[in-house]
């Protein structure tokens, strides 16, 4: 199939609609029945202003947060046009792709 590869970059702080936008993410990938999402944390990234975002021994509320979707376009669309609606301020790419299943 063809598709694309969304990645979205935030902090684990960040927040919308009163969650942690990657928990509301990922319940939206789930509400929009998308075929998944992956989730992954960072030790340390930089971001669009040059400050330095990190993981430290403590404090987490800093991290880097990668989420990850491989979607149809029908799908992509479908999200897009629900993250305009909500408002969502949050950086992604969007890379054509083609995926697959192997195996049984």
């Amino acid at each position: 199939m063809d598709g694309f590869q969304l990645t979205f970059f935030t902090e684990q702080n960040c927040r919308h609609a009163g969650m942690h936008l990657v928990d509301w993410l990922v319940q939206l990938t789930n509400e929009l029945n998308l075929p998944g999402v992956t989730v992954i944390p960072a030790s340390q990234g930089m971001g669009h202003r040059h400050r330095v975002h990190s993981a430290r021994f403590l404090e987490l509320a800093d991290q880097p947060v990668c989420i990850v979707m491989i979607v149809s376009a029908e799908e992509a669309d479908r999200l897009f046009e629900r993250l305009r609606r909500e408002n969502v301020r949050l950086f992604y790419t969007k890379a054509p792709i083609e995926f697959g299943m192997l195996g049984e």
